[in-house]
C-alpha cells in the first residue's frame, strides 16, 4: 500500500489511462499475494517484483487492445453491411408496420410527437426536450412515455392475423 500512488503512476505511463492503471495495479497485487502464499518461492524484492507484474500485465493488455481494434477495423460497421432481402411477405409486413407507426405518430399531440420524435430520432435528452417544449423534465418524460406506448399498442398483434 505505500507504493500504490508510484505503482498506479507507473502504469498510467504505460497504458495511458488512469482507471486501467488502476485495475492493473490491483490484478498485480492478487498475483502478488498468490505468489507469497505459494512454498519455497520467496520474494527478495517485493516492490521491483510488483513493478514487472505490473508491466507484464500492461504489455498484454496493450496486445490485446490492438488485436480488438484491428479486429474492429476489419468489421465493417452495421450499417454499412447490405440487409438481408425480405421475402414479398416479410415486406409487406414491414410497410404495414411502419404505416401504422406513422398514424399513430400522427394521431399524437403536436407536443408528444415532437418529445418523441426528438428522443428517439433525434437522440435529445429528457431535459433538451422539456427546455425546447417549454415543460418540466416529468412531463418531457410522460410525454415520450405515453407516445411510445400509444406506438406499441398500434405495431401489436394484428387482429387479421
Amino acid at each position: 500500500m505505500t507504493h500504490r500512488g508510484a505503482l498506479v503512476d507507473y502504469a498510467t505511463g504505460l497504458v495511458g489511462s488512469r482507471a486501467q492503471a488502476e485495475d492493473l495495479v490491483q490484478e498485480a497485487f492478487i498475483r502478488f499475494a498468490a505468489a507469497r502464499r505459494r512454498p519455497g518461492t520467496p520474494v527478495e524484492r517485493p516492490v521491483a517484483y510488483l513493478y514487472r507484474i505490473i508491466r507484464n500485465l500492461a504489455i498484454d493488455w496493450i496486445r490485446q487492445r490492438a488485436v480488438e481494434q484491428r479486429r474492429q477495423a476489419d468489421e465493417p460497421a452495421w450499417w454499412m453491411l447490405p440487409d438481408m432481402p425480405r421475402t414479398p411477405e416479410q415486406e409487406l409486413l414491414h410497410r404495414q408496420d411502419l404505416a401504422r407507426a406513422t398514424e399513430a405518430l400522427a394521431e399524437l399531440s403536436p407536443k408528444a410527437r415532437i418529445a418523441v420524435e426528438m428522443h428517439r430520432f433525434g437522440g435529445y435528452t429528457l431535459s433538451e426536450i422539456a427546455e425546447r417544449l417549454g415543460v418540466s423534465v416529468p412531463t418531457a418524460h410522460r410525454l415520450v412515455r405515453d407516445a411510445l406506448l400509444r406506438i406499441a399498442v398500434r405495431l401489436g398483434p394484428r387482429s387479421e392475423d
